[in-house]
């Protein structure tokens, strides 16, 4: 062979690298972190602020990865053709077709993006300047191939900026569940993480407490036996109505009352009820969860009684009920020791009504429909198209319900049972 067929043979080994580059680059640029990638730039590491930005311009990056990777394995192609038809006449270009297919795709594809998948944020960093320079290079080319592909994707009907905005959640969530799978999140993190995120979607109306469970306080009620109503409740603050339960006067708190029967020396008659008690703050019922921790945050306030559109009492939420949204159920020393589910040996629960889906769900793992109802009580009803009466038993949703108790058309106590899946038949 002479020196023209040793130097080609030379400038295909180079041609060959370069295509196992931009191979690695490609898949370490789209595979690598964004999150890890962003707390480096953070820590002042210049070639992760570099790939950042690479992964900002997507399109381009890919456009000129592509070009490049292209020009490299066709131009190499060519030219070991061109040697093997010199030495081996017309069979050389069979014989060029299978050398370099097994080449490419062993060494410039599947090897380096190998390495380059389990190595992504250190090769993404590696590569970072150089690709940014190369992208300068070729932008004239990418920027015209970019024109022709967005001009095609029109003439087909296709809206390139068609993206939910609730992908970035969902693609959170699977990792979670990703992480969760292979034991890198236990089960409580998982939950609290996946709470966090579905805070915009969920309505105070599905956490509340009902106003069923309301403890309120008559504004007529005499002083003395005010304080002690408030201090027998374990609650810090309780609504105050007059004439009828939904004219909610006022929110009495417990420091205000004591605070101002210490101003009187002791004289609780002496006490003015009215004026102790707080304005009352209603929201719609409608209000998510973010917004209502923000609204919590900006009044300063724990406290606000839930309304429906007509301006009916619903219900109550507080900045510890949406706190156990994220964190779960958490009592202190002057909490309630009844939850509402009471769990029996043989796998059954005795529940409230009035016990939200949401927990039940997080708690037990079930799967239970939340947007048709708030509480068991109301799934069951939905369910059943009924108001069902007690000894009714229903099954749905992969468990047992039974009618315990009825007040009124109101569902006040259920046996749920979670039913067993049939056994497999064997084949």
């Amino acid at each position: 062979m002479d020196l023209v067929v040793w130097l080609t043979i030379a400038v295909i080994l180079l041609l060959l690298v370069c295509s196992a580059y931009f191979s690695g680059s490609e898949t370490a640029l789209t595979a690598t972190s964004r999150a890890r990638l962003h707390h480096l730039e953070t820590e002042g590491n210049r070639r992760a602020r570099l790939a950042h930005r690479l992964m900002n311009e997507r399109e381009r990056l890919i456009g000129t990865i592509l070009v490049g990777n292209n020009l490299v394995n066709i131009l190499a192609s060519s030219l070991a053709t061109s040697v093997l038809i010199r030495l081996f006449g017309d069979a050389g270009v069979a014989y060029a077709t299978v050398i370099m297919t097994l080449i490419i795709v062993i060494y410039c594809e599947v090897l380096p993006k190998s390495y380059a998948i389990r190595n992504a944020d250190r090769v993404a960093m590696r590569v970072a300047p150089s690709m940014r320079l190369l992208m300068m290079v070729l932008r004239p080319v990418t920027a015209t191939l970019m024109v022709v592909v967005h001009t095609t994707q029109r003439l087909l009907g296709l809206d390139r900026h068609a993206i939910s905005g609730t992908i970035a959640r969902e693609e959170l969530k699977g990792a979670f569940a990703l992480h969760a799978r292979h034991g890198g999140i236990v089960k409580d993190e998982r939950a609290m993480l996946n709470s966090v995120l579905d805070l915009a979607e969920v309505e105070v109306g599905q956490v509340m407490t009902h106003r069923r469970s309301i403890r309120m306080i008559d504004a007529a009620t005499p002083p003395a036996e005010l304080i002690d109503a408030v201090l027998r409740s374990g609650h810090m603050r309780m609504p105050l109505w007059e004439d009828e339960p939904d004219n909610i006067v006022g929110i009495i708190h417990a420091k205000d009352v004591l605070r101002a029967a210490r101003e009187q020396g002791g004289r609780l008659d002496a006490i003015d009820v009215r004026t102790v008690a707080k304005d009352p703050w209603f929201v719609p019922d409608t209000t998510t969860l973010t917004e209502q921790l923000e609204a919590f945050r900006r009044r300063k306030e724990h406290f606000a009684l839930v309304v429906d559109e007509y301006g009916s009492l619903m219900g109550l939420i507080t900045l510890e009920d949406i706190l156990e949204e994220i964190v779960g159920e958490f009592e202190d020393e002057y909490d309630l020791p009844v939850l509402g589910v009471t769990p029996h040996p043989d796998g059954s629960f005795t529940m409230d009504g009035t016990v939200p889906i949401r927990n039940l769900n997080r708690e037990f793992g079930w799967r239970l429909p939340e947007d048709e109802a708030a509480t068991i009580a109301g799934l069951v009803i939905h369910e059943a198209r009924e108001i069902p009466t007690v000894g009714q038993t229903f099954a749905f949703h992969g468990l047992r319900f039974v009618v315990l108790a009825r007040q009124r058309n109101h569902v006040s106590s259920l046996k749920v049972t979670p039913i067993a899946p049939p056994p497999e038949a064997e084949a």
